[in-house]
């Protein structure tokens, strides 16, 4: 392992004492002492074991390889967790540690599933520590894609960078800005949830989850919150904060022509999503519930799976499917990818027309670039669309085998896959997590890191030590 990698893992350790940190300062602001011995200890924990792989020497620094790239991601999905469970293991009576491993896990890879069904039963500090693992989680993912960059095709990142591959310099200047970027969206979310008159606690919460694609909540009723009809529409539009890609914002301030690139994503991302809503708007506003629907479809489009009770059980089959197509490849929302699922209509119409008119000449255009698409690019968004397929009945075979009822078994694959909360939208809102079996949760902790790194990520892990040419 390269110094590299211990300087990676030690700085998210170090992130996980600050918000420990933040918690013991909580605890004692408002007497609540019940976990404050735990957060210490992990505090004190993270802090000594962050500074020693950052400030550890004896390992010199070398050019890491992808395949080390590829297991210190995997690492930290399956290690950090590991910290995140313990104020749950330590604080709640009678509670297993692979419930509290799967609730770490969930929160995490910004999944959502959560054991705890009242959540006002909770401590406090334990709602904010749910929400904090969310965040960094967030990051952290944002973190790998920035690690694994050389895994994706070209054009996918020059929606992020001019640069093919990152030197030790561009990998700090890039991760400061995101790390700028994603503390300032997250605090600008909080501004406007207590301009709609959300609590302080509600909105520091609610901000971590919506920045993060997560789905944990800090009460029970969600609906009580957003009450107006000016509150729905401002949270619809806060949800897509991670739809849409983490340097959105920063690209319209700072826009340059000859960076054009780095907002041809978004362009596409925001006409598919207004095409979604005038459609949802003209056929499915019979009951005068569109606003509704609306945050529904940006929960949706953006992975983050919460909702209002309220919304009809007809368009449960429709939000599964803005789930799996996703938002941008640089954002905190999971799925296939608009950009990923245009470019392969494009070229499978295009070889198509070329069939059934053989004369006539069609340029397979990447979305992104006014260049045509490389067939070995296109081979990839297919293994993609097909990994999916694989995994989706690998998961879903393994939950109604483990004794779930096919259909939630279905749904529950997708929604772990794509990391998407669990919600009323989905059918599924009333899913007992804490009663599945030891083999469910087992399979549920594996595929929602797997969605979050892609099974393809894993194959080529895995070809790397059984075929060595």
């Amino acid at each position: 392992m390269s110094r590299f990698s211990l300087i990676f893992i030690g700085s998210f350790t170090l992130l996980i004492s600050i918000f420990s940190f933040l918690n013991i300062i909580y605890s004692y602001y408002l007497n609540l002492f019940l976990n404050i011995n735990t957060y210490f200890n992990i505090f004190l924990f993270t802090l000594i074991l962050g500074l020693f792989l950052i400030f550890f020497k004896r390992i010199e620094f070398k050019k890491i390889n992808l395949y080390e790239k590829i297991l210190i991601v995997i690492i930290g999905y399956l290690f950090f967790p590991v910290i995140i469970s313990l104020p749950f293991y330590f604080s709640i009576n009678n509670i297993s540690y692979l419930n509290s491993y799967f609730e770490a896990i969930s929160g995490f890879t910004s999944t959502g599933f959560s054991i705890f069904y009242n959540i006002k039963q909770l401590d406090q500090t334990l709602i904010i520590w749910r929400a904090s693992s969310q965040w960094i989680g967030g990051l952290y993912f944002l973190f790998s894609l920035l690690l694994l960059i050389d895994i994706f095709d070209d054009n996918l990142k020059k929606s992020l960078t001019n640069y093919i591959s990152f030197n030790s310099s561009e990998t700090l200047k890039q991760s400061l800005k995101i790390i700028i970027i994603y503390s300032s969206i997250t605090f600008i979310i909080f501004i406007f949830l207590k301009l709609i008159n959300l609590r302080t606690f509600d909105s520091f919460n609610l901000s971590m989850t919506i920045i993060s694609s997560g789905g944990f909540l800090p009460m029970d009723n969600f609906d009580s919150l957003f009450v107006s009809d000016l509150s729905k529409i401002i949270l619809s539009i806060l949800i897509l904060s991670s739809y849409f890609s983490l340097f959105f914002i920063y690209n319209l301030i700072f826009f340059k022509k000859n960076n054009l690139n780095y907002l041809t994503e978004d362009f596409y991302l925001a006409l598919y999503l207004i095409i979604i809503i005038a459609i949802l708007f003209i056929f499915f506003n019979s009951e005068n519930n569109f606003l509704n629907i609306l945050v529904s479809l940006s929960s949706s489009v953006s992975n983050l799976g919460i909702s209002f009770e309220n919304i009809p059980s007809n368009l449960s089959f429709i939000f599964l499917i803005l789930v799996i197509i996703g938002g941008s490849f640089f954002s905190t929302s999971s799925g296939l990818r608009v950009i990923k699922i245009l470019s392969l209509l494009k070229y499978s119409l295009n070889n198509l027309l070329s069939n059934t008119k053989p004369n006539q000449i069609y340029l397979n255009k990447v979305s992104l670039l006014k260049s045509n698409t490389d067939k070995s690019d296109v081979n990839k968004y297919f293994l993609t669309v097909l990994v999916f397929i694989i995994s989706l009945f690998a998961v879903s075979s393994l939950l109604t085998i483990s004794g779930i009822k096919f259909e939630n078994s279905f749904k529950l694959g997708i929604l772990t896959i794509m990391n998407t909360v669990n919600s009323s939208m989905y059918g599924l809102a009333d899913f007992n997590f804490y009663s599945i079996k030891i083999m469910s949760k087992f399979t549920l902790i594996l595929f929602m890191i797997i969605g979050r790194i892609e099974l393809l990520t894993i194959l080529i892990l895995i070809k790397k030590f059984l075929f060595k040419n």
